[in-house]
């Protein structure tokens, strides 16, 4: 059969890229194209375009690029014509592919939603829509069968890939015998995040960190595929080693993290690695937005999964220096607090459970495409 994926940042074109093998195994005669990024492209995916061209936050930043993302849109119906697929399996990413879904129903297209869309935490009437546009939506989160059951949505919950990923990476430490890096017995884990404007954000705090703690090494979690000028400043710190593409080499040795909001909150808690979880908008508008529409009381997903704080989150104008200098020197050196952590992380794993959820998703997506 003939598979179209579509995902608009790096840990959608990870957990695409292990779907991927998983729908080789049980179809001998697959091939592949996508919207997503080197991980897919690996696992064999022709790739259409990188994610990094519409890896656009914020909702005013939306408005800046529609024209952008109409050019691309636009592209991306084309391209799935030209294609012929058999299904196209979305992956997060809801502005766009809720969009190209629509476009798909129209064209009797099967569609397929791997990753729900964060439709709890706001803009919940997405779910109609959803349930209008989607033939099947597999969902990685615990809490979302019964959210999308509100809806009268009979979804599959296979568990969550990230527990895969982690689970099958073998950490390579080669990267400590760097010049910069040798001699340091522990480290401190920093990961910004994987777009443009995340760095752009949170880059100067964690600089002003690093400087703090002259006596810590801090390795930076770096992303190849982003413009180098971005990191500038970073080479200018003389206890911050950048480290670009091995996450979680990087993660699996590091003594404690501070880490952006998204899918690598999750990822530092199955590598056990205490942790503090950071974010700040530069643009007052989408931050008055977000207060307006979010519905969770928590961003980070340890937090959420866990449905407490287990990690503390410093967000907006919560991010200051005093408050991460605290947090990351207690994560540090307050071996009671960190050992309450650990012990946090393990409920929230026996919550997601340990199935290969890659397989599963794919065994499914074959019984539903065959039947």
């Amino acid at each position: 059969m003939r598979y179209y994926l579509i995902a608009g940042e790096r840990s959608g074109d990870l957990h695409g890229s292990n779907l991927i093998r998983s729908l080789k195994k049980v179809d001998g005669e697959a091939v592949f194209r996508c919207w997503g990024g080197e991980y897919m492209q690996e696992a064999g995916a022709d790739l259409a375009v990188h994610y990094n061209h519409l890896a656009i936050m914020g909702f005013i930043e939306v408005l800046l690029y529609f024209r952008k993302i109409l050019h691309y849109l636009r592209f991306c119906k084309k391209d799935i014509l030209h294609f012929q697929p058999d299904v196209v399996i979305l992956i997060d990413f809801a502005g766009f592919n809720l969009r190209i879904a629509s476009f798909l129903k129209k064209k009797g297209i099967r569609v397929y939603y791997y990753i729900s869309p964060k439709v709890w935490a706001w803009n919940t009437g997405r779910a109609r829509k959803i349930k209008r546009l989607v033939d099947k939506m597999f969902v990685i989160l615990p809490f979302e069968k019964d959210f999308y059951r509100q809806f009268d949505l009979d979804v599959d919950y296979v568990g969550n890939p990230v527990v895969d990923a982690v689970r099958k990476h073998e950490p390579d430490n080669s990267f400590l015998n760097q010049r910069e890096i040798l001699n340091r017995e522990k480290y401190i884990a920093l990961l910004p995040g994987s777009r443009k404007q995340e760095l752009e954000s949170v880059l100067p705090y964690l600089i002003q960190l690093a400087s703090s703690f002259r006596d810590v090494q801090f390795i930076l979690a770096g992303i190849k595929s982003l413009p180098p000028q971005l990191y500038a400043e970073v080479d200018q710190a003389s206890n911050i080693a950048i480290v670009y593409d091995r996450t979680y080499d990087v993660l699996a040795f590091a003594q404690a993290a501070v880490v952006t909001s998204g899918t690598a909150t999750l990822e530092t808690a199955l590598w056990e690695v205490p942790q503090v979880v950071i974010y700040r908008s530069n643009s007052p508008i989408t931050v008055l937005i977000a207060r307006m529409v979010i519905k969770v009381k928590f961003i980070s997903l340890v937090n959420l999964i866990a449905g407490r704080e287990v990690v503390r989150e410093l967000i907006q104008k919560n991010l200051t220096q005093e408050h991460l200098h605290a947090e990351v020197d207690r994560l540090y050196t307050d071996e009671a607090y960190r050992n309450r952590i650990l012990s946090d992380y393990a409920e929230v794993r026996n919550i997601l459970g340990n199935e290969p959820v890659s397989e599963k998703a794919a065994v499914l997506m074959m019984k539903y495409l065959r039947n």
